[in-house]
């Protein structure tokens, strides 16, 4: 079977959930290889192995050091010794600037923002705000995809997870741009957005910046993160970090509540792939309605409180 290389997304040993999904999609068309650089690994590698990568290269030394470029020289090195079916990594910013380098050095195609791939390495694009669905193919040298977070569910699948160190010479280029600090941020109670099994999500609905108190008391109750429509952080009320959205960040969790959110397509290309997902609107006709498995039409400051004293009263 073809190897695949998968670039792990991780902070510090604390692999991403990102990373879970790559490795769950490498595993339809060839045998996963993750590919780790930095700090951390020890205590990474059985997750890497429950999820089913056959082989983990570890590259630790110098390469954490420097910003981007190091990673792209790295899969160029194993592309070319090991001639893989794929390699794919996350859409994220940094992901897509590797992929970007990467293609350039093996001459080869690159796909992004890919939110789906079937065994053939026929990749679906949700574009247009999740309007139309495109799918496209690499057409030339190794395939790059690089691949939307919360696009695939993760599956567990046990994998031998055999360790190589690999290394790689450095061009000068590549050390243009040296880390000097890392800063770590504060982190809150709440899950991060991104990955969290439940979301709620406020509005232009909610009026203001002083009103998302009502959101964030949902989401406490529910142990869920917090998100926000564009609306709400262009006007202020809620930083961009929370953003979901086809500019924003893209959620697929188990449950998302979207109050006072009216549904418009940008919003809808940022979560519309949730497992079940609740509208609270007061507007019969908002469109987030057509979308949602269950909704509650109503002021969302009587339906709200309500909900979380009942959420309360079953703990």
């Amino acid at each position: 079977m073809a190897e695949v290389l998968v670039l792990v997304d991780h902070f510090d040993g604390d692999i991403k959930k990102v990373t879970l999904e790559l490795l769950t999609l490498a595993r339809r068309f060839g045998e996963p290889s993750a590919v780790w650089v930095g700090p951390g690994y020890d205590g990474a590698k059985d997750r890497l192995a429950e999820y089913g990568a056959a082989k983990v290269y570890v590259a630790d030394g110098e390469l954490a050091d420097y910003v981007v470029a190091p990673k792209a020289e790295l899969l160029a090195k194993l592309a070319g010794e090991n001639s893989p079916a794929a390699i794919l990594v996350s859409a994220t910013p940094e992901g897509k600037e590797v992929a970007g380098r990467l293609a350039v050095k093996l001459d080869s195609g690159v796909l992004t923002d890919v939110v789906d791939v079937n065994g053939d390495l026929v990749a679906e694009h949700s574009i247009f705000g999740g309007a139309t669905i495109v799918q496209a193919k690499v057409a030339t040298g190794t395939p790059i995809i690089a691949v939307r977070p919360n696009a695939v569910a993760p599956v567990a699948e046990a994998g031998a997870a055999a360790e190589e160190q690999v290394s790689v010479e450095l061009s000068d280029a590549a050390k243009g741009a040296k880390i000097v600090d890392r800063v770590v941020q504060a982190k809150g109670e709440r899950p991060e957005l991104t990955e969290a099994a439940i979301v709620v999500s406020g509005g232009r609905g909610v009026g203001g910046a002083e009103n998302f108190s009502v959101i964030e008391n949902l989401a406490d109750s529910l142990g869920a993160a917090v998100g926000a429509s564009r609306a709400a952080t262009d006007a202020g009320w809620y930083p961009h970090a929370f953003q979901v959205g086809q500019t924003g960040k893209t959620v697929s969790p188990q449950l998302y509540i979207a109050v006072g959110i009216s549904g418009a397509i940008q919003h809808r290309a940022g979560m519309q792939t949730s497992k079940t997902i609740v509208a609270i609107n007061k507007d019969p006709e908002a469109p987030i309605f057509e979308l949602a498995d269950y909704g509650v039409v109503g002021d969302l400051f009587n339906v709200v409180p309500q909900l979380v004293e009942e959420i309360d009263k079953r703990k």
